[in-house]
């Protein structure tokens, strides 16, 4: 698939992304580009990563809300309410904020950076944009009764129920050799993009995988499509996607141009990633995807996934320079 990025009459720039949809039997309903290459996932799997909260009975001994779940699976803002969120995650869990290992930065969007600035605050690891994935992390650790420090190590058993969750569900032996450091420093494991699609298959669809771990995958989903301001933040793409699918569409984000998701009606796994690593040409594309997939069972959500595809370039004075845009629609 092709991105285009325009100034006035003329295309200026072009970004490449590979893109792979799934069934739930594995069967291959769209392959664009080299979808069998290993990529890293990043945060476009914390659903995958949260299946232990779910099934060591940590979520349901903490009492997370489907809030919790949802912030469990977040790339936040860092804003006033992510950051409550994971402090009473946490606190539910019975763990210390100073346990977090996931490190501290200022929000990534400016306008709450620049307000926290503003206020005097100062980032801590709960403004990390992992901090409800990391308290999640803790408290199946305290549930579990194993030691709290050193949770980001590959060799901790959270991180290992974590990798064997992924490898079962994307199908792919997950190797030391093709093993990364996160942003938050827990490992990040990289698989072919057809995997990660089939992961999230395996899960709407219930097949292929343990029905209890279909089960929650479908609970994760449910709550960040209820709740995808605590899965993103205001003014996000995630949270914009996932309200414009009016509860029919499911998908996540991750750093270097990466996004899974799913159609829960279709039964279909979604996985893409900018060649070159690009958010703009990640969002574009996975937009242009949903609506390349709904369009022949409801044409009017499909023209509005058309116009998610599409993004208007403005210069300093606001005025409309260019877009972001596919190439052209597409169907599957």
């Amino acid at each position: 698939m092709i991105i285009e990025v325009t100034r006035g009459a003329l295309v200026e720039s072009r970004h490449r992304v590979h893109v792979s949809v799934v069934d739930g039997a594995g069967r291959t309903v769209s392959a664009l580009g080299d979808v069998d290459r290993a990529v890293f996932p990043r945060s476009a799997v914390k659903v995958l990563q949260a299946l232990p909260l779910i099934e060591t009975g940590a979520a349901d001994a903490s009492g997370f809300s489907d809030q919790d779940l949802a912030m469990a699976c977040a790339s936040h803002s860092g804003e006033d309410a992510h950051v409550m969120a994971a402090r009473e995650m946490l606190a539910k869990g019975g763990v210390d904020p100073a346990q977090l290992e996931c490190g501290c930065h200022w929000p990534f969007d400016l306008p709450v950076a620049l307000e926290l600035a503003r206020s005097g605050g100062t980032p801590t690891a709960l403004h990390n944009n992992c901090s409800g994935k990391h308290a999640g992390f803790l408290c199946t650790a305290v549930h579990m009764g194993e030691e709290t420090a050193g949770y980001v190590m590959a060799s901790h058993p959270v991180q290992r129920r974590a990798r064997a969750a992924i490898a079962e569900t994307t199908g792919a032996p997950l190797s030391d050799d093709a093993c990364g450091t996160d942003g938050c420093s827990i490992p990040t494991y990289a698989a072919p993009l057809s995997g990660f699609a089939l992961a999230f298959a395996r899960i709407v669809a219930g097949q292929g995988i343990d029905a209890g771990r279909a089960k929650a995958g479908q609970r994760l989903i449910r709550a960040c499509i209820a709740h995808p301001f605590e899965m993103s933040g205001t003014g996000r793409k995630c949270k914009a996607l996932i309200e414009a699918g009016q509860g029919r569409v499911f998908v996540k984000t991750g750093a270097e141009g990466v996004f899974c998701g799913a159609v829960p009606e279709l039964g279909l796994g979604i996985a893409i990633k900018a060649e070159d690593g690009t958010t703009r040409a990640a969002e574009s594309a996975v937009a242009a995807v949903l609506a390349g997939l709904l369009r022949k069972v409801d044409r009017d959500l499909a023209e509005t996934f058309d116009g998610q595809a599409r993004t208007t370039l403005r210069n300093w004075e606001k005025q409309s320079v260019g877009e972001v845009r596919p190439d052209r629609p597409w169907n599957f």
